[in-house]
C-alpha cells in the first residue's frame, strides 16, 4: 500500500460527514466495563496467565503528575510541585510491580515498555533512573525491547535527553499540539517554535532511533491557515512519526475545559478540512497514513507493517510488536491479561490505599467473550489494515459487514469477492464507519481519555 494519496477529496463529502461528527462537549459512549471486577478477579487472571511461561509482555507505566494543567487536557493527572510526592508514588509503584510478578513468575521477554502520563519527564534524573531500574529488576528487558517515553518539550533539557538515551529509551514523543502562539495562549500551553526545534535537534544529535510529535486539530482559534503553517513546519523537521488527534472536549472529565470557549472552536466541517490538510501535507512529505490519525515515514516499522497487513492497535496505540500480555502499572493505567481488559483506580489516593493493603488496585475490568473478541479483532483489522475479510466478520459482524458494504455507492468502500476494502475517500471517515461499535472501538483509546497530556 503506497503512502501517496490524492490531493483532494470533495468538499461536499467533507460537509456530509461533518454532520455525523459528535457533539462539541462529548458524553463518553457506554463501555462494557464491570465495576465489580477488582483485585481478586485480577489476581485470578494473572494466576491463569502464569501458566503461559513462554508468553511475551508489553508494559505500560502511567505517571500522572504535571507541573500545571493544559486547558484541553482530559487526562488522569495530578498537579503537584512536591517532588517527595512523586518519590512516594514510585515506592507504591514498585510494590505494584512486586505484587504482579509474584503472581506471574518466570522470565518472560518484554517486547515494549511505554511511559506516559501526565508528564513522565516531569520526574527528575534520580526518579527517572530509579523508575527504569525498578522495571529492569522486575522484568526481563532485552537489547531490542522497545523503550519509549512521552515528553513535554518545556520540561526537556539536553541533560535529561542524554540520561534517557543512556537508560535505554530509543523512542521519544514530544507533545507539540500546535505551533501558533494564539492557539497556544487559548489552550494554556506556551512553547515557542525555537524551543521545539532545539529539543528536536538535540534528540536527533543524541541518537534516538525514533522521534515523534503529537498534534491536535480542532483547538480554539485554530484556522486552516494557522494549522497549515504548523503542518508544514513539522513536515520540514521530519519527525519519524506524527500523531494528529482531534480535540475531544469533555467537561465531565475535567472542569478546567470550561475555560475553553466553545465559540472559539472550529466547526465540524472546519475540523474535517484541518485533518484533510494534515493528510495532504504529510503524505506529500513521504509519510504513510496509519489507521485513523497517525503518520510515519515510509521506512518506519509501523508503515512497513501496514503495507504487509500486520499492523495492530493495543490500548496505547499502533504497534507492529504484538505481545501476549499487556500489563499496566500506576494510577489509571490500562492493561489486558488473558482476555480481561483492566484499568487501575484513577485516583492516586485509592490506587495507593489498595496497594498498601497488598491488593491489586483495579478499578474496573471486563472479560471479553468469544463474540466480543471476534468483533474487536475485526474492527482492529479494519482500522489498521483497511480491510475486513468476510471470514473475519462471519458470526460476529455479519450485519455490520452488510452496512459497511452499503457505503460502496458513496465510494467509501470497495467490495471484493471475500472482503471489503476501505478506499482513499473512506479513510477520512473511518471513525464514522466504526462509530456504531463505540463500546469496542473506544477501549484502545483508553490512553487518550485517561492517560495523556505530555
Amino acid at each position: 500500500m503506497s503512502s501517496a494519496m490524492p490531493a483532494e477529496i470533495s468538499r461536499d463529502m467533507l460537509e456530509r460527514f461533518a454532520e455525523l461528527s459528535p457533539a462539541v462537549d462529548q458524553v463518553e459512549p457506554e463501555t462494557p466495563w464491570w465495576d465489580s471486577f477488582g483485585s481478586d478477579e485480577y489476581a485470578a487472571a494473572l494466576s491463569t496467565a502464569a501458566q503461559g511461561v513462554d508468553e511475551t509482555l508489553s508494559l505500560y507505566i502511567h505517571v500522572p503528575f504535571c507541573p500545571g494543567r493544559c486547558l484541553y487536557c482530559g487526562c488522569n493527572t495530578t498537579i503537584t510541585h512536591d517532588s517527595s510526592r512523586i518519590d512516594r508514588y514510585l515506592d507504591v509503584l514498585d510494590r505494584e510491580m512486586a505484587l504482579v510478578t509474584e503472581r506471574l513468575p518466570g522470565e518472560r521477554d518484554v517486547l515494549s515498555l511505554h511511559l506516559a502520563g501526565g508528564t513522565p519527564n516531569y520526574l527528575n534524573d534520580a526518579q527517572l533512573t530509579r523508575l527504569t531500574e525498578m522495571v529492569e529488576r522486575r522484568f526481563r528487558l532485552l537489547p531490542d525491547t522497545d523503550l519509549s517515553i512521552e515528553c513535554d518539550p518545556r520540561r526537556t533539557s539536553a541533560g535529561q535527553l542524554d540520561l534517557l538515551y543512556a537508560l535505554g529509551y530509543q523512542r521519544i514523543t514530544f507533545g507539540v499540539q500546535d505551533l501558533d502562539p494564539g492557539v497556544q495562549r487559548a489552550i494554556g500551553r506556551i512553547q515557542s517554535l525555537d524551543l521545539i526545534r532545539d529539543v528536536y535537534w538535540t534528540a536527533r544529535e543524541i541518537g534516538f532511533d525514533s522521534i515523534g510529535f503529537d498534534l491536535i486539530f480542532g483547538l480554539p482559534h485554530q484556522t486552516e491557515a494557522t494549522f497549515q503553517r504548523t503542518l508544514e513546519t513539522v513536515a520540514e523537521l521530519q519527525p519519524d512519526r506524527v500523531a494528529c488527534f482531534g480535540y475531544s472536549r469533555s467537561t465531565t472529565r475535567g472542569s478546567h475545559q470550561h475555560a475553553i470557549d466553545v465559540h472559539q472552536l472550529p466547526s465540524a466541517l472546519e475540523r474535517q478540512v484541518l485533518f484533510h490538510n494534515a493528510v495532504k501535507v504529510f503524505t506529500a512529505a513521504g509519510y504513510a497514513w496509519l489507521g485513523l490519525d497517525n503518520f510515519a515515514l515510509d521506512t518506519d516499522e509501523l508503515a512497513v507493517a501496514q503495507q504487509e497487513g500486520r499492523l495492530h492497535r493495543s490500548c496505547i496505540g499502533y504497534t507492529a510488536r504484538v505481545s501476549d500480555l499487556f500489563l499496566g502499572f500506576g494510577a489509571g493505567a490500562v492493561g489486558e491479561v488473558g482476555g480481561y481488559c483492566v484499568q487501575n483506580q484513577t485516583s492516586v489516593a485509592r490506587w495507593q490505599e489498595q496497594l498498601e493493603q497488598d491488593r491489586f488496585p483495579v478499578g474496573r475490568g471486563h472479560c471479553l467473550n468469544s463474540t466480543e473478541q471476534c468483533r474487536r479483532q475485526a474492527i482492529e483489522h479494519l482500522i489498521c489494515n483497511l480491510e475486513l475479510p468476510a471470514s473475519m466478520a462471519a458470526g460476529c459482524l455479519e450485519e455490520e459487514y452488510k452496512r459497511l458494504a452499503s457505503f460502496a455507492p458513496d465510494g467509501l468502500v470497495e467490495i471484493g469477492d471475500d472482503r471489503l476494502r476501505i478506499t482513499t475517500a473512506g479513510r477520512f471517515f473511518l471513525r464514522n464507519l466504526c462509530s456504531e461499535h463505540d463500546a469496542y472501538f473506544n477501549w484502545d483509546r483508553a490512553r487518550w481519555h485517561f492517560a495523556r497530556s505530555s
